[in-house]
């Protein structure tokens, strides 16, 4: 009798705790309604269940939406931050065109100085590439017996136009050498000191025809240069030239003489205004592209040639959008989002969706309506705020 007592008892509890696990798995769904997995490192990824990020691998964790992502600043925090906002509004857009370039030597700022005579060089005063120099500096000295037989020859015949002052040859004469010596890289200063001491001079010093950088060398004190070869060039990058390739399609958008933007990286605060000056008329069928060129100061030569450069080109402007600066856009992985002020020190994230964008404005498609205060200064602080205080954005 008693033991039937007991094995009822036992059959009865075990029912009650069978009626209890199956409630409990019952509500165990409900409990989880509303809850969202997300990635630590990727909170782009968001999914249903539990599982594992399919970015890096790791396990995606809880995350709920129980409380609007709001996040409230102190007027302290706000000055700190520099936070500033701007009424959302239409306006005018300028389309622009981004292109790739660099920077290259002018080609009307290179001198290339050759020998105008055989002869030894006696003595070479710069011996350095990269040497800046000025126009004028003595370059190098050169012996050189030609140089002899036409001085000679330019004495000469200005004896005999002193002793024969009436006859017209010899002051024909006497022009035609001094027209040799200057084609042989004397100068009018030179020519006058050779026809006032009347004493010829093997030596001939060569001065630097322009200012610049020497890029090249091609001689040494005692050799031998013949006539023709290039000696020194010397390069003033005081103007500069930077060349962009488009594709021919783009052409319609560029036009000679049209004002462009030059924006060098390391000098973004310096954009340069410049125009085409030039496009080229070759067409490249092996790359596919044409090549445009605009000149550019560079009076500090903070720009060096082989520098990249960004060429920004207006293109058609359209009217009446909505558009925001880029600065007010926050962007993670795949998303965008902005911070709208609801009130008072109070900012709420809003995902917004972006059309064309220029240098400094984005068109927004949707998110935004007009009128609406948005975040363009300390947006990204906003961002790095709420993470420290709520963890991860779901939007």
């Amino acid at each position: 009798m008693k033991f039937r007592i007991y094995f009822s008892i036992i059959i009865a509890g075990l029912s009650l705790l069978n009626f209890s696990c199956s409630e409990q798995k019952k509500e165990q769904p409900a409990a989880k309604q509303g809850i969202k997995y997300t990635c630590p490192m990727h909170p782009e990824i968001i999914r249903d269940e539990p599982g594992s990020c399919p970015i890096c691998h790791m396990d995606l964790v809880p995350v709920t939406k129980t409380e609007s992502p709001v996040l409230m600043l102190s007027d302290s925090q706000i000055k700190l931050a520099n936070i500033k906002t701007m009424t959302v509004g239409s306006g005018t857009f300028q389309n622009q065109m981004e292109i790739k370039g660099k920077i290259v030597t002018d080609a009307n700022g290179i001198e290339i100085i050759s020998a105008r005579y055989n002869g030894h060089v006696d003595r070479l005063y710069v011996k350095e590439i990269g040497s800046p120099v000025q126009k004028g500096q003595k370059l190098y000295s050169i012996y050189s017996e030609e140089l002899l037989a036409l001085q000679t020859d330019y004495l000469l015949n200005l004896k005999q136009q002193d002793e024969f002052p009436n006859e017209s040859i010899y002051k024909k004469l006497t022009e035609a050498a001094k027209h040799k010596l200057a084609l042989y890289g004397w100068s009018e200063t030179q020519i006058a000191q050779l026809k006032s001491r009347k004493k010829t001079d093997a030596l001939l010093t060569v001065y630097a025809p322009i200012s610049g950088i020497v890029k090249e060398i091609n001689l040494i004190e005692g050799s031998y240069i013949n006539t023709g070869m290039a000696l020194f060039r010397i390069e003033n990058s005081n103007n500069l030239w930077v060349e962009a390739d488009v594709y021919p399609h783009e052409l319609k958008n560029i036009k000679t003489g049209q004002t462009i933007q030059v924006v060098i990286p390391g000098f973004e605060d310096q954009a340069i205004a410049s125009k085409v000056d030039f496009i080229n008329p070759q067409y490249n069928d092996a790359q596919q592209i044409v090549t445009i060129r605009a000149s550019i100061k560079n009076p500090d030569l903070n720009f060096q040639e082989g520098m990249l450069a960004k060429v920004i080109i207006n293109k058609a402007a359209e009217n009446e959008v909505l558009s925001i600066p880029v600065d007010a856009i926050v962007r993670h992985q795949n998303q965008k989002h902005v911070w709208v002020q609801t009130e008072k020190n109070t900012y709420e994230p809003r995902k917004i969706e972006t059309d064309k964008e220029n240098e400094n404005f984005a068109i927004v498609k949707s998110g935004l309506n007009s009128g609406e205060q948005i975040v363009y200064s300390g947006a990204y602080l906003l961002y790095s705020e709420y993470k420290l205080k709520k963890g991860h954005l779901v939007l």
